[in-house]
Protein backbone atom coordinates (compact mmCIF):
# COMPACT_ATOMS: atom_id res chain seq x y z
CA UNK A 1 0.00 0.00 0.00
CA UNK A 2 3.20 2.18 1.09
CA UNK A 3 4.63 1.21 -2.45
CA UNK A 4 1.13 2.09 -4.53
CA UNK A 5 0.68 5.47 -2.48
CA UNK A 6 4.25 6.77 -3.30
CA UNK A 7 3.39 6.07 -7.07
CA UNK A 8 0.39 8.57 -6.64
CA UNK A 9 -2.03 5.60 -6.31
CA UNK A 10 -4.85 6.61 -4.01
CA UNK A 11 -5.14 2.81 -2.28
CA UNK A 12 -8.54 1.50 -0.87
CA UNK A 13 -8.15 -1.94 1.16
CA UNK A 14 -10.57 -3.94 1.30
CA UNK A 15 -10.57 -7.08 3.54
CA UNK A 16 -11.97 -9.98 3.48
CA UNK A 17 -13.25 -12.01 6.45
CA UNK A 18 -13.85 -15.64 7.08
CA UNK A 19 -17.79 -16.04 6.51
CA UNK A 20 -16.54 -13.94 2.94
CA UNK A 21 -18.09 -10.73 3.89
CA UNK A 22 -16.26 -7.74 1.77
CA UNK A 23 -14.94 -5.34 4.12
CA UNK A 24 -14.70 -1.41 2.67
CA UNK A 25 -12.47 -0.18 5.90
CA UNK A 26 -8.79 1.41 5.95
CA UNK A 27 -8.96 -0.37 9.26
CA UNK A 28 -10.02 -3.43 7.46
CA UNK A 29 -6.72 -5.45 7.34
CA UNK A 30 -5.57 -4.48 11.03
CA UNK A 31 -9.20 -5.53 11.86
CA UNK A 32 -9.12 -9.06 10.54
CA UNK A 33 -5.81 -9.10 11.95
CA UNK A 34 -7.08 -8.77 15.12
CA UNK A 35 -9.92 -11.19 14.73
CA UNK A 36 -12.38 -8.26 15.28
CA UNK A 37 -15.54 -8.53 13.42
CA UNK A 38 -16.98 -5.60 11.63
CA UNK A 39 -19.98 -5.20 9.16
CA UNK A 40 -19.51 -5.78 5.66
CA UNK A 41 -21.45 -6.53 2.65
CA UNK A 42 -21.98 -10.17 0.86
CA UNK A 43 -19.75 -10.93 -2.45
CA UNK A 44 -22.62 -10.40 -4.22
CA UNK A 45 -23.84 -6.96 -3.64
CA UNK A 46 -19.60 -5.97 -2.85
CA UNK A 47 -18.82 -5.24 -6.38
CA UNK A 48 -21.97 -2.99 -7.01
CA UNK A 49 -20.94 -1.10 -3.63
CA UNK A 50 -16.98 -0.24 -5.01
CA UNK A 51 -18.04 2.95 -6.76
CA UNK A 52 -19.31 4.08 -2.93
CA UNK A 53 -16.53 3.20 -0.91
CA UNK A 54 -13.84 5.47 -0.35
CA UNK A 55 -11.93 6.98 -3.07
CA UNK A 56 -15.22 6.57 -5.94
CA UNK A 57 -15.15 4.20 -8.27
CA UNK A 58 -12.24 1.53 -8.28
CA UNK A 59 -10.04 1.75 -11.11
CA UNK A 60 -7.98 -1.43 -10.99
CA UNK A 61 -7.72 -4.04 -8.15
CA UNK A 62 -4.21 -5.52 -6.66
CA UNK A 63 -4.96 -9.19 -5.40
CA UNK A 64 -3.15 -9.90 -2.44
CA UNK A 65 -4.95 -13.14 -1.53
CA UNK A 66 -3.26 -16.55 -1.02
CA UNK A 67 -4.87 -19.89 -1.35
CA UNK A 68 -8.73 -21.10 -1.82
CA UNK A 69 -10.49 -18.49 -3.51
CA UNK A 70 -8.06 -15.51 -3.96
CA UNK A 71 -5.44 -17.48 -5.98
CA UNK A 72 -7.42 -20.46 -7.57
CA UNK A 73 -9.68 -18.25 -10.35
CA UNK A 74 -12.47 -17.62 -8.34
CA UNK A 75 -11.80 -13.99 -7.42
CA UNK A 76 -10.14 -13.63 -10.99
CA UNK A 77 -13.51 -14.77 -12.16
CA UNK A 78 -15.64 -12.59 -9.72
CA UNK A 79 -13.37 -9.65 -11.37
CA UNK A 80 -14.00 -10.78 -15.39
CA UNK A 81 -17.78 -10.97 -14.86
CA UNK A 82 -17.38 -7.29 -13.35
CA UNK A 83 -15.45 -5.80 -16.16
CA UNK A 84 -12.16 -4.96 -13.71
CA UNK A 85 -8.82 -5.07 -14.20
CA UNK A 86 -6.57 -6.88 -11.75
CA UNK A 87 -3.18 -7.81 -11.20
CA UNK A 88 -1.86 -10.56 -11.84
CA UNK A 89 -2.85 -13.97 -13.46
CA UNK A 90 -6.22 -14.35 -14.86
CA UNK A 91 -8.65 -17.35 -14.08
CA UNK A 92 -7.01 -20.13 -16.34
CA UNK A 93 -3.54 -20.04 -15.32
CA UNK A 94 -4.40 -18.95 -11.83
CA UNK A 95 -6.92 -22.16 -11.57
CA UNK A 96 -3.93 -24.49 -13.23
CA UNK A 97 -1.32 -23.45 -11.34
CA UNK A 98 -3.30 -23.47 -8.42
CA UNK A 99 -3.97 -27.39 -8.65
CA UNK A 100 -0.85 -28.88 -8.79
CA UNK A 101 -1.65 -32.20 -10.28
CA UNK A 102 -3.04 -30.52 -13.53
CA UNK A 103 0.46 -28.26 -13.26
CA UNK A 104 2.21 -31.27 -13.13
CA UNK A 105 0.27 -32.75 -16.21
CA UNK A 106 0.67 -29.91 -18.19
CA UNK A 107 4.66 -29.13 -17.37
CA UNK A 108 5.31 -33.19 -18.00
CA UNK A 109 3.59 -32.60 -21.37
CA UNK A 110 5.87 -29.42 -21.83
CA UNK A 111 9.06 -31.53 -21.23
CA UNK A 112 10.24 -29.75 -18.45
CA UNK A 113 11.89 -32.06 -15.43
CA UNK A 114 9.41 -32.72 -12.52
CA UNK A 115 9.76 -34.83 -9.72
CA UNK A 116 8.30 -38.66 -9.89
CA UNK A 117 4.98 -38.16 -8.57
CA UNK A 118 1.37 -39.68 -7.56
CA UNK A 119 -2.11 -38.61 -6.79
CA UNK A 120 -5.54 -40.22 -5.83
CA UNK A 121 -9.25 -39.19 -4.00
CA UNK A 122 -8.52 -38.51 -0.68
CA UNK A 123 -11.18 -41.72 -0.21
CA UNK A 124 -9.17 -43.72 -1.89
CA UNK A 125 -6.57 -44.23 0.30
CA UNK A 126 -6.16 -48.06 0.89
CA UNK A 127 -3.30 -50.11 1.31
CA UNK A 128 -3.41 -50.63 -2.42
CA UNK A 129 -2.58 -46.87 -2.87
CA UNK A 130 0.06 -46.73 -0.26
CA UNK A 131 1.72 -49.43 -2.07
CA UNK A 132 1.71 -47.57 -5.34
CA UNK A 133 2.78 -44.55 -3.88
CA UNK A 134 6.07 -46.93 -2.19
CA UNK A 135 6.95 -47.86 -5.43
CA UNK A 136 7.17 -44.76 -7.53
CA UNK A 137 8.20 -42.53 -5.14
CA UNK A 138 9.50 -44.51 -1.90
CA UNK A 139 10.84 -42.82 1.47
CA UNK A 140 11.09 -39.92 1.97
CA UNK A 141 8.17 -38.39 0.16
CA UNK A 142 6.12 -34.85 0.11
CA UNK A 143 2.41 -35.77 0.86
CA UNK A 144 0.30 -32.05 -0.20
CA UNK A 145 -3.27 -31.00 -0.63
CA UNK A 146 -3.66 -30.58 -4.34
CA UNK A 147 -5.30 -27.15 -4.16
CA UNK A 148 -3.27 -25.13 -1.49
CA UNK A 149 -0.72 -22.83 -1.08
CA UNK A 150 2.06 -21.38 1.88
CA UNK A 151 2.66 -25.30 2.48
CA UNK A 152 -0.77 -25.80 4.47
CA UNK A 153 -1.31 -29.07 5.10
CA UNK A 154 2.04 -30.96 3.59
CA UNK A 155 4.30 -32.96 5.08
CA UNK A 156 7.21 -34.99 5.14
CA UNK A 157 6.73 -38.63 5.51
CA UNK A 158 9.72 -41.36 6.18
CA UNK A 159 7.93 -44.25 7.11
CA UNK A 160 4.94 -45.83 6.49
CA UNK A 161 3.06 -44.50 9.53
CA UNK A 162 4.39 -40.81 8.58
CA UNK A 163 2.67 -41.54 5.18
CA UNK A 164 -0.82 -42.79 6.68
CA UNK A 165 -0.57 -39.64 8.56
CA UNK A 166 0.50 -37.25 6.10
CA UNK A 167 -2.58 -38.55 3.77
CA UNK A 168 -4.72 -37.62 6.52
CA UNK A 169 -3.56 -34.05 6.90
CA UNK A 170 -3.58 -33.54 3.76
CA UNK A 171 -7.02 -35.16 3.04
CA UNK A 172 -8.41 -32.18 5.57
CA UNK A 173 -8.19 -29.66 3.17
CA UNK A 174 -8.75 -31.05 -0.21
CA UNK A 175 -10.25 -33.63 -1.84
CA UNK A 176 -7.85 -34.61 -3.85
CA UNK A 177 -3.72 -35.51 -2.44
CA UNK A 178 -0.77 -35.44 -4.05
CA UNK A 179 2.90 -37.32 -3.04
CA UNK A 180 6.08 -36.23 -4.53
CA UNK A 181 9.17 -37.91 -5.02
CA UNK A 182 12.11 -36.35 -3.12
CA UNK A 183 14.41 -34.80 -4.70
CA UNK A 184 18.23 -35.59 -2.98
CA UNK A 185 19.81 -33.06 -0.90
CA UNK A 186 17.51 -30.38 -2.46
CA UNK A 187 18.29 -26.67 -2.87
CA UNK A 188 15.22 -24.44 -2.83
CA UNK A 189 15.90 -22.38 -5.86
CA UNK A 190 13.41 -18.98 -6.92
CA UNK A 191 12.52 -16.54 -9.77
CA UNK A 192 10.54 -14.28 -10.49
CA UNK A 193 8.86 -13.52 -13.46
CA UNK A 194 7.15 -10.12 -14.84
CA UNK A 195 4.97 -9.52 -17.56
CA UNK A 196 2.21 -10.22 -20.21
CA UNK A 197 3.16 -11.13 -23.85
CA UNK A 198 7.04 -11.24 -23.38
CA UNK A 199 7.54 -11.65 -19.58
CA UNK A 200 11.15 -11.71 -18.30
CA UNK A 201 12.93 -13.09 -15.19
CA UNK A 202 15.10 -11.93 -12.26
CA UNK A 203 17.57 -12.76 -10.90
CA UNK A 204 17.79 -16.14 -8.90
CA UNK A 205 17.29 -16.47 -4.70
CA UNK A 206 17.86 -19.38 -3.03
CA UNK A 207 15.86 -20.28 0.45
CA UNK A 208 17.82 -21.92 3.31
CA UNK A 209 14.96 -23.14 5.59
CA UNK A 210 15.08 -23.16 8.97
CA UNK A 211 13.44 -26.31 9.17
CA UNK A 212 14.06 -29.78 7.78
CA UNK A 213 11.88 -28.62 4.64
CA UNK A 214 10.19 -24.89 3.67
CA UNK A 215 7.13 -25.72 5.91
CA UNK A 216 4.41 -23.04 6.98
CA UNK A 217 6.23 -22.10 10.27
CA UNK A 218 9.79 -21.89 8.55
CA UNK A 219 8.18 -19.37 5.98
CA UNK A 220 5.98 -17.07 8.45
CA UNK A 221 6.20 -18.25 12.28
CA UNK A 222 10.00 -18.18 13.01
CA UNK A 223 11.61 -15.66 10.76
CA UNK A 224 14.87 -17.40 10.70
CA UNK A 225 15.06 -19.17 7.31
CA UNK A 226 17.79 -17.55 5.18
CA UNK A 227 17.29 -15.88 1.40
CA UNK A 228 20.52 -15.69 -0.34
CA UNK A 229 20.35 -12.85 -2.98
CA UNK A 230 21.78 -13.80 -5.87
CA UNK A 231 21.15 -17.66 -5.30
CA UNK A 232 25.26 -19.18 -5.47
CA UNK A 233 24.80 -20.77 -8.83
CA UNK A 234 27.36 -21.05 -12.16
CA UNK A 235 25.85 -18.39 -14.62
CA UNK A 236 25.41 -21.09 -17.42
CA UNK A 237 23.34 -23.05 -14.84
CA UNK A 238 21.64 -19.81 -13.33
CA UNK A 239 20.40 -18.68 -16.92
CA UNK A 240 18.85 -22.41 -17.28
CA UNK A 241 16.87 -21.31 -14.17
CA UNK A 242 15.44 -18.35 -15.91
CA UNK A 243 14.51 -19.54 -19.37
CA UNK A 244 12.86 -22.71 -18.05
CA UNK A 245 11.18 -20.05 -15.22
CA UNK A 246 10.28 -17.84 -18.51
CA UNK A 247 8.72 -21.12 -20.07
CA UNK A 248 6.56 -22.53 -17.37
CA UNK A 249 5.19 -18.87 -16.49
CA UNK A 250 4.56 -18.83 -20.76
CA UNK A 251 3.01 -23.13 -20.53
CA UNK A 252 0.08 -21.83 -18.19
CA UNK A 253 -0.98 -18.47 -20.22
CA UNK A 254 0.34 -16.37 -16.79
CA UNK A 255 0.17 -12.48 -17.06
CA UNK A 256 1.69 -10.27 -14.77
CA UNK A 257 3.44 -11.80 -11.78
CA UNK A 258 4.02 -15.30 -10.99
CA UNK A 259 7.06 -16.93 -8.56
CA UNK A 260 8.30 -20.21 -9.89
CA UNK A 261 10.28 -22.64 -7.88
CA UNK A 262 12.83 -25.05 -8.75
CA UNK A 263 14.70 -27.53 -6.40
CA UNK A 264 18.51 -28.84 -7.35
CA UNK A 265 20.10 -31.64 -6.20
CA UNK A 266 23.54 -30.64 -4.92
CA UNK A 267 24.24 -34.80 -5.31
CA UNK A 268 22.88 -35.03 -9.12
CA UNK A 269 23.43 -31.38 -9.99
CA UNK A 270 20.07 -32.22 -11.69
CA UNK A 271 16.75 -29.16 -11.80
CA UNK A 272 13.23 -29.82 -11.28
CA UNK A 273 10.67 -27.26 -11.62
CA UNK A 274 8.67 -27.59 -8.74
CA UNK A 275 5.59 -25.32 -8.38
CA UNK A 276 4.52 -21.90 -9.98
CA UNK A 277 2.62 -19.48 -7.36
CA UNK A 278 0.50 -16.83 -8.82
CA UNK A 279 0.25 -14.38 -6.34
CA UNK A 280 3.34 -14.68 -4.46
CA UNK A 281 4.02 -12.80 -0.93
CA UNK A 282 4.70 -9.26 -0.51
CA UNK A 283 5.56 -9.46 2.74
CA UNK A 284 9.15 -7.60 4.20
CA UNK A 285 10.87 -10.88 3.97
CA UNK A 286 8.98 -11.83 0.44
CA UNK A 287 11.11 -13.52 -2.47
CA UNK A 288 9.15 -11.44 -5.26
CA UNK A 289 9.37 -8.10 -4.26
CA UNK A 290 13.48 -8.78 -3.30
CA UNK A 291 14.94 -11.01 -6.55
CA UNK A 292 13.28 -7.80 -8.42
CA UNK A 293 14.91 -5.26 -6.66
CA UNK A 294 18.19 -7.42 -6.83
CA UNK A 295 17.40 -7.43 -10.25
CA UNK A 296 17.38 -3.29 -10.63
CA UNK A 297 13.68 -2.96 -9.83
CA UNK A 298 12.57 -1.28 -6.60
CA UNK A 299 9.07 -2.35 -5.22
CA UNK A 300 7.89 1.35 -5.97
CA UNK A 301 8.51 0.76 -9.85
CA UNK A 302 7.39 -3.02 -9.28
CA UNK A 303 4.28 -2.39 -7.83
CA UNK A 304 3.68 0.60 -10.81
CA UNK A 305 4.26 -2.03 -13.10
CA UNK A 306 1.90 -4.68 -12.06
CA UNK A 307 -0.65 -2.12 -12.30
CA UNK A 308 0.26 -0.89 -16.10
CA UNK A 309 0.42 -4.59 -16.73
CA UNK A 310 -3.10 -5.38 -15.33
CA UNK A 311 -4.45 -1.98 -17.55
CA UNK A 312 -3.02 -3.14 -20.62
CA UNK A 313 -4.00 -6.79 -20.39
CA UNK A 314 -7.75 -5.29 -19.57
CA UNK A 315 -7.51 -3.08 -22.95
CA UNK A 316 -6.82 -5.92 -24.82
CA UNK A 317 -9.38 -8.23 -23.49
CA UNK A 318 -11.92 -5.50 -23.58
CA UNK A 319 -11.38 -5.33 -28.02
CA UNK A 320 -12.56 -9.01 -27.83
CA UNK A 321 -16.21 -9.43 -28.61
CA UNK A 322 -18.43 -11.50 -26.49
CA UNK A 323 -20.92 -12.35 -28.74
CA UNK A 324 -21.56 -13.44 -32.77
CA UNK A 325 -22.86 -10.65 -34.60
CA UNK A 326 -25.63 -11.60 -37.24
Amino acid sequence: MAALSARGHEVVPIGIDRGGRWLPSEQAHELLRAGQSIEGVAPGTALTALSDWPGGAVDVVFPVLHGTYGEDGSLQGFLEMAGLPYVGCGVLSSALAMDKIMCKRIFREQGFPTPEYVWFPAADWSSRARAHVEAVCGYPCFVKPANLGSSVGVSKAKTEAELDEAVALAARYDLKVIVEKAVPEAREIECSVLGNERPQASVLGEIVPSREFYDYAAKYVDGTSELLIPAPLEEPLAARIRELAVRAFSALDCSGMSRVDFLLSRSSGEIYLNELNTIPGFTAISMYPKLWEASGLPLVELVDRLVELALQRHQQRSRLSTQRDP
